[in-house]
């Protein structure tokens, strides 16, 4: 998010659809790998849709043509894009990976988490430190 609004204020609108654009196209990607990796190593897992896995090929197809166009017609905005999405490996790592965190990081990502789902409405904070698994 920080990255984003540091380019919404530095560069324009349309520069932005197009680094959120490469990076939907590259997530919808790897989606679609994972379900057909799922569908070969698990295949008798319950699935309220299933579709043919000609379907979601074809879909790859088409996707890996855009993603290498892409790439060659504008590699410095596919990169801006792929930075975009790197930012996010350090905050998994604080959160996700790093399993013994001291107290006041927890509280710290607590708080941090609990404003942000008020300032956007979107869950009811919880009360307390979140369990551990």
């Amino acid at each position: 998010c920080l990255a984003t609004l540091i380019i919404m204020l530095v560069g324009d609108t349309y520069t932005l659809i197009n680094y959120v654009s490469f990076i939907n196209y590259l997530c919808y990607g790897v989606t679609i790998i994972g379900l057909i990796v799922l569908r070969w190593k698990k295949p008798k897992i319950f699935r309220p849709i299933k579709v043919n896995l000609l379907i979601p090929i074809t879909y790859l197809a088409f996707w890996a043509f855009l993603l290498i166009f892409s790439l060659y017609s504008e590699p410095v905005v596919c990169g801006v894009g792929l930075i975009i999405i790197l930012t996010g490996v350090p905050v998994f790592f604080l959160g996700v990976y790093w399993r013994n965190k001291p107290k006041c990081v927890n509280r710290l990502i607590e708080s941090v988490t609990c404003w942000g789902q008020k300032l956007c409405f979107v869950v009811y904070p919880q009360g307390g430190i979140m369990e551990e698994e």
